[in-house]
This record gives structure tokens, sequence and C-alpha cells, in this order.
């Protein structure tokens, strides 16, 4: 019979072994490519000495192919709880030094414990991945596996916030965990993300592709929009999930925490005035407007590389996080177009899920026109920002500063579509089209000369092209000056942080997918 000195010590050789891992070789190749190990990670993402882990020693259950011989403890996935700025979080990261990081059925199992965790106590849940995939030892086990973590994700979205951070491979059936998920950072040159790899395209469509070309951070930033945020390395994107984390409430049921700001409420800059140009045509960075507006200056921008002619992210207002949405008059002039609606409307659905204040700044001259966009669908894609402004019971406030014509004019916010306030500057222009198209469609058999036609324009814009009309019917609840926008923003912020407004009853809308 064992002493009680030798059942610990063989427990601390258990543990000892499971933290450090069996392969110091495989430990040097995983830093030598530039990656930090699973565990390091872990520690640099959480506050010190918070990390719980769950599941230490599972082991894979497979006998396959002589997998009966190597067993070891935690199989290639770390999973457990700590805190970010003293917020429980639940965070499982892949292990590429054990068995390539690959999912096993005992690894999808500590996965899906993890994700029930954080739905009944309502925490986050970040994924920290740098994976081979599916383990083929395992094959259809495997699968079951990752299946069985889709349906959480799907279970949870909505529910907790659920992030994914790609820090190596992310290949096959495994990429589809991180797109349910609601943000994913990448990192530059040593992660990637594809259904199917170089190799196999090659095979099927004769196609040369690099991995990096193929499915690279860059890629996915900047042209298929998979992913939201770009990292220069490791410890960028863990301490991006931070810095994401301080803007999310826990769960669906709780606001976000009040920050901490000495930046005057009621501040009002003379710059913000000048900003706007007068010219209608001439193109200013609507990023400008927004630092100068928010608290200290502070603004995560999300999906900055993608579809640059709207912006998306979080800042915060008295303290108070806020999500925004602008059209960006120095890309494509601000223009509406397939990848623009997709990027905002996703964004837009993310904070009404998790009771965050929506924020608009307008300056659109309409949907982009093109034979792309149209065959592409714009109309449907279109329509999904729509629904998603439409769909939103949180307070949704709107800030006119140029631009408004057609459509894109109801689509961003409108007091149609349910914005509680909306303002506009003196420089706002709001109409079915600009003077010139309105002119020219009005006035297309009986104008005899330019001088008439500049006459008529003229005309048309001291009557449509202003705010006063939509003022004078009730659309804008109030005109204001540039440099007041930040004290009328947080005042009704502060209006509608009661609102209660319920949609009718039913399972769920069918939006444009």
């Amino acid at each position: 019979m064992n002493s009680l000195e030798e059942i610990f010590q063989q427990f601390e050789q258990k543990q000892k072994i499971a933290i450090e891992g069996v392969s110091k070789e495989k430990i040097e190749k995983q830093l030598s490519a530039g990656k930090k190990t699973a565990r390091t990670r872990i520690v640099e993402l959480l506050d010190p000495n918070t990390f719980n882990e769950i599941d230490q020693l599972v082991v894979h259950r497979s006998s396959e192919f002589g997998m009966d011989k190597q067993r070891i403890a935690g199989d290639g996935v770390i999973t457990g709880y700590g805190k970010i700025d003293g917020k429980i979080v639940y965070v499982y990261a892949y292990d590429f030094t054990v068995f390539g990081g690959t999912l096993s059925r005992a690894n999808a199992d500590k996965i899906i414990k993890l994700q029930n965790m954080a739905l009944k106590t309502g925490a986050p849940i970040i994924g920290l991945n740098d994976s081979g995939g599916a383990r083929i030892q395992e094959g259809v086990e495997s699968l079951a596996g990752y299946a069985e973590i889709f349906y959480n994700n799907v279970r949870s979205s909505g529910v907790v916030p659920q992030i994914t951070c790609v820090m190596g491979p992310c290949a096959g059936g495994a990429v589809y965990s991180p797109a349910l998920n609601d943000f994913i950072i990448m990192v530059k040159d040593t992660s990637y993300m594809f259904v199917t790899g170089p190799d196999v395209i090659k095979a099927v469509t004769h196609e040369d592709v690099s991995k990096e070309d193929l499915g690279g951070a860059i890629t996915h930033n900047s042209r298929s929009g998979v992913a939201h945020f770009l990292a220069d390395n490791d410890e960028q994107a863990l301490m991006l999930v931070r810095e994401l984390m301080s803007f999310l409430p826990p769960n669906n049921m709780e606001g976000t925490t009040k920050g901490q700001t000495n930046d005057d409420p009621n501040r009002e800059d003379e710059k913000i005035q000048t900003i706007v140009p007068a010219d209608p045509n001439k193109p200013y960075d609507i990023k400008d407007l927004i630092i100068n507006i928010i608290d200290d200056a502070n603004f995560l921008e999300v999906q900055s590389h993608f579809a640059k002619n709207i912006v998306i992210g979080f800042a915060r207002m008295a303290g108070q996080t806020v999500g925004i949405v602008a059209n960006q008059p120095a890309h494509l002039a601000g223009a509406l177009d397939i990848n623009s609606s997709v990027k905002s409307a996703r964004f837009i659905r993310f904070c009404d899920a998790f009771n965050i204040p929506l924020i608009t700044f307008v300056d659109v001259p309409g949907f982009l026109p093109g034979i792309a966009q149209e065959t592409g669908g714009i109309i449907k894609h279109g329509s999904k920002l729509l629904y998603a402004y439409a769909e939103a019971t949180v307070p949704k406030l709107t800030v006119i500063t140029r631009k408004a014509y057609g459509g894109a004019y109801c689509v961003m916010s409108s007091k149609q579509v349910g914005a509680d306030i909306n303002y506009a500057y003196p420089t706002a222009e709001i109409a079915v089209m600009g003077p010139e198209g309105a002119v020219s469609i009005i006035h297309r058999n009986s104008i005899n000369n330019e001088d008439e036609k500049q006459r008529l324009i003229n005309e048309y814009r001291g009557t449509f092209a202003t705010p006063y009309k939509a003022a004078e019917l009730g659309y804008i609840d109030e005109i204001i000056m540039p440099k007041q926008t930040r004290s009328k923003l947080i005042h009704a912020l502060e209006l509608t942080k009661s609102k209660i407004h319920q949609q009718p009853p039913r399972k769920h809308g069918n939006i444009a997918l």
C-alpha cells in the first residue's frame, strides 16, 4: 500500500507532465516559428494568477493506429477559466505541441463542457486556435465532436460573447466554430483559415495558390471579411482580446460596466466645426469626427481593413460603451455596397444582442451603382443592413453630417426604421437624390442651356438638399452645430437608457441571408 507521500508524488508527476508537455523539441519548434505555447498564451491573456484549469488529465480514448500507446495528459487542448480586468471568462487553447493540437473526441468533450459552463454562468468564452484540425485516427468521432461544438456555438450566439483568436492553422471543418463566433482575431504570417487547402485546390481545380494568399490573416481581414482584427504577433493578438473584452458585457442579460473618464461630457471643440467641408463634393475622414467626439479619443475599430466605405467599432461616451456605425466619405464617397452592408449589419445585430447602444453617423450619397453590385445581390445584401437597424431595440441615435440620399437615407437608421433621436448638421442634405440628378430628371425636357440648369440645381438644393424640410416634418428631431455633437449624444443616451421596445411575438425573423 502506497504512503500518502507516494500518492501525492504520483499526482504531482502527472500534473508536471500535463503542464510541461512531453516534447521539448516540439516546444522549441513552436517558439522558433514565432508562436507562443498554449499555456503562455493563456497566462498572457488573463489577469495574473487567475487561471484555473479544468480537465487537465483527460486523455483520448482511441486505440487504432497505435494511439493506445500515445496517451498524453490534456490531449492537445487546455481548458479552464480565469479573469480579464477582474471579470470571469472561459478560455480554451489548442496545444500544437501535442498531436498537432488536433481535435479528439475527448478534446471536443472538454470544449463542450466549457461551453455549457459559460452558458450556465453567463460568461464570455474565448478560443485560442492553433490546430491541425480533426484527428484523422479517430474518424467520425472527431467530426461528431466538431459538430457538437458548432451546435453549442449557435446556442451561445447572442447569449454570451464568443471570441476566437486564430494563432496558427485552422483548416477544414475547424473553421466553422470561429465563423460562428462574434469576433475573429488573426495573426499576420503565422495564422491561416481555409476549408480546403492549397494542395486540394491544385488537385481539383489546377489553381496554384499559397496558404497566405488563400487564407492568411491579411486575406481574411482585407478581402474576404472573415476576420475582424489583424495582429502583428501573438502578444498584440492577446492584447486585442483584452481590449475588446473591456467594451463588452458578460452576457445578454447585463449591460456593460461604465468606465471611468475625466473627459468632460459637455466638451465642445471648435475644430469639429470645420471637419465636414462646405463643398458637398469634397471628401473628409469620418474618423476625425468620431475621435473628437468620443471619450479620450479611444476608438476600437472593427474590420478596419475591409469595406472601408463604412466604419464600425466600439467607443465610450461618458463612460458608456457604444457601437458606432459611420459612412466613410473618404472611400467610395461613403456609398453603400454589398460588403459594407454585410459588415455593418452583423455589427449592429451584435450590439443589439448585447445591449450596446448604437450611434450612426450618416454621409451617404446612395448605393454604389454598377453591374457587379446588382448581379452580386446588392438588393438582398443591402436589405440586411435595413433589417438589422429595424430589428434592433437598443437605443439608436443618428447624426446626419452631410448627404442622406434616397434609399440609403432610409437604411441608415432613419427615424422611420426606428431611430430614437435623429440629429442633423446645418450641412445636411436630405433628399431622394443629389440636386444634379434630380434636376436632370424633373426638367429633362425643358432645360435650354447650362445657366438655366445651374439655376435649377441651386433652386433644388436650397429647397430639398437641406435638413430643414425633414425638420419641418419631424423626421429630424434637432438641427445641431457640429461642436455640440458630444454633449447632445450623451444627453440622448441618458434619455434613452430606460428604453423598452418589444418586438411582436415570433420564433425568429427571416433575414435575407
